[in-house]
């Protein structure tokens, strides 16, 4: 099988986490800085196989769209103008830095690492894809 791969998308950060190729399990890749994900996404996606991208959608509790909605919309036009071999699927992203914040003070993550905000990228990642392939 392949890996699903999913994507907190930020202005100048980005959180990746990825599945085992068994689609299984969530886990932490790495965070980016925006202005490279596209080459890295090329590159990864070139060397493992990748059979779809989440891509965490911002919305406001109300359903509205929030200042990043646009940003993450022309993002998915981008890439799936790059990878069009590989869907796109958007997913709730709503509270899942918050969810992150909390599961890094869970596993006793020093104060230090959890103000790292690399680390809440990666975390909101993996959440969103866990619970993805818990509703699949």
């Amino acid at each position: 099988m392949a890996r699903v791969l999913c994507i907190d998308y930020g202005g100048k950060r980005t959180g990746l986490a990825v599945t085992d190729p068994l689609q299984i399990i969530a886990s932490a890749l790495t965070t980016i800085e925006t202005k490279d994900l596209v080459p890295f996404l090329k590159t990864y996606c070139r060397d493992e196989q990748v059979e779809l991208i989440l891509i965490g959608e911002p919305k406001n509790w109300d359903d509205s769209d929030t200042h990043a909605t646009p940003l993450v919309a022309a993002f998915i036009k981008r890439l799936q103008k790059e990878l069009p071999a590989i869907p796109i699927k958007k997913v709730d992203e709503r509270y899942t830095s918050r969810m992150a914040v909390h599961a890094m003070v869970e596993m006793g993550m020093k104060k230090k690492d959890r103000r790292i905000k690399g680390n809440v990228d990666q975390i909101a990642a993996t959440i969103m894809l866990q619970e993805y392939l818990n509703n699949k």
